[in-house]
């Protein structure tokens, strides 16, 4: 069993920046595809960024590409997640999700998941 917990939320205005992190633990990180999803009030989770255990490539949703950037640290069992430029539509419950077998913009690939982080971006 894997165990998630996220970190880093909090309220920020636009144009700001900010760092959440996911530590695992249960498992070997390294044996871990990751990946970040976010779910705003009334919406559907969505896609946000990925990183594979493999090889560390990395996905990005569009609308976050250039302003956000996943990585992994596998010595501390972490991911990341560095928000910049954020705007209010970056408001969302951010969480950290992990498989070791498959990894996909879809939630329901991810077998892992955290609680959540709350990130609130003011206008």
């Amino acid at each position: 069993q894997v165990q998630l917990v996220e970190s880093g939320g909090g309220l920020v205005q636009a144009g700001g920046s900010l760092r959440l992190s996911c530590a695992a633990s249960g498992r070997t990180f390294s044996s871990l595809n990751m990946g970040w999803f976010r779910q705003a009030p009334g919406k559907e989770r969505e896609f946000v960024a990925l990183i594979n255990r493999s090889t560390s490539n990395t996905w990005y949703a569009n609308s976050v590409k250039g302003r956000f950037l996943i990585s992994r640290d596998n010595a501390k069992n972490t991911m990341y997640l560095q928000m910049n430029s954020l705007k209010p539509e970056d408001t969302a419950v951010y969480y950290c999700a992990a498989d070791p077998d498959y990894y996909s913009r879809t939630p329901p690939t991810y077998r892992y998941w955290g609680q959540g982080t709350q990130v609130t971006v003011s206008s």
